[in-house]
């Protein structure tokens, strides 16, 4: 026999050994371990005292060839650009690891699809996939049906796919953002998009529009962005420029929004409010900074993560369900960048 030298590796404790020490069966070590809740808390201690005691680790690799699932649950983003994300995978991460799961990242590249993310994601077997601001093709569908996995698609949507959706009610909060201007006196209005096909540009542009048709307003000057700080610095002086000077400017997110506020201030020497107001939408850190103090409509970003996570438990549970679509209601966050001087012929205001 060959003496174990200094520095080699421990023979590792096995459940058997931590079963043996805790005077219980190896079932219930197994259950403990995962905080069944038909363990008693007396049990549970004595089972984590003696598997400490032994240096015993849980492999969850072992553990999901007996029940079939890995624990793990794939996010999928397309982009990092915007600070709002930073957030909802904080959050994500946070209640997954709280029910017992873990998250996997996975970004598009720039000669990426999301075809190929989706290969490797089905790699990792992984319980399910939240798809975050980006869409899936159809192929990509098929994909994921074929090998079972529940998907949640989280801030946007594609009509006819028959999957799960969490989204900010973003039509509404389009609605919200033209009765919010109007009564504050507001009369011609300017919108900076960002990426036109996306669900979210889309249905803020389209609430916006139907509310100040339903007012009977003009219609926004539109002018395209992309989602970034430097596309709406450059969206706003364009749109400035097109004609006639709008009183007030909607952007479909608030990092465009920001990017516009130093547009109008540092490259065009107005001021704002005083000159032309300013909105946006999500809410994010730093719109609520000194210096920046952004008027936006706030995406209740802790309700649509509980949301999708219910659903996609609900899945897991109950293979088969009807897809759901959710919406989650915005909130107007009044701020120091839209004048408030109420006009003569509007009384209420609407939040979102």
């Amino acid at each position: 026999m060959t003496a174990r030298t200094e520095g080699s590796r421990k023979p590792l404790a096995t459940s058997q050994d931590v079963a043996r020490l805790a005077g219980v069966s190896q079932s219930t070590v197994s259950r403990a371990l995962a905080d069944h809740p038909s363990v008693s808390e007396d049990t549970r201690k004595k089972v984590w005292e003696a598997a400490d005691a032994l240096g015993y680790r849980p492999n969850a690799l072992a553990r999901s060839l007996i029940t079939q699932r890995s624990g793990l649950i794939a996010i999928v983003v397309a982009s990092m650009d915007n600070p709002f994300y930073w957030e909802v995978l904080t959050l994500f991460s946070q209640a997954l690891q709280a029910a017992g799961l873990q998250l996997l990242l996975f970004t598009i590249g720039p000669r990426e699809n999301f075809d190929s993310v989706v290969r490797k994601v089905l790699q990792y077997r992984v319980d399910g996939i939240i798809v975050v601001s980006a869409v899936l093709s159809s192929q990509a569908i098929i994909e994921c049906r074929e090998a079972g996995l529940p998907v949640v698609l989280f801030n946007r949507y594609v009509d006819k796919t028959g999957l799960n959706v969490v989204t900010c009610d973003n039509v509404e909060g389009g609605k919200a953002v033209a009765t919010f201007l109007a009564n504050t006196g507001h009369r011609t209005f300017g919108f900076i998009s960002g990426v036109e096909d996306t669900s979210t540009n889309r249905d803020r542009l389209e609430g916006f529009r139907q509310q100040l048709d339903h007012l009977d307003l003009p219609m926004p000057t539109l002018e395209y962005g992309g989602y970034t700080y430097e596309s709406g610095r450059e969206a706003v002086k364009r749109l400035v420029f097109q004609g006639e000077r709008p009183d007030a400017i909607f952007c479909a997110n608030d990092i465009m929004a920001i990017g516009a506020l130093d547009g109008l201030r540092l490259d065009l020497g107005l001021r704002v409010p005083d000159d032309i107001s300013l909105i946006g939408f999500d809410d994010i850190p730093m719109a609520s900074w000194s210096g920046i103090e952004l008027t936006t409509v706030r995406q209740r970003r802790a309700r649509m993560v509980e949301a999708s996570l219910q659903i996609l438990s609900s899945n897991l549970a109950a293979p088969g369900l009807e897809p759901v679509f959710h919406l989650e209601p915005g909130r107007l966050i009044v701020r120091q960048t839209v004048r408030l001087k109420v006009s003569h012929d509007s009384q209420v205001v609407a939040s979102a």
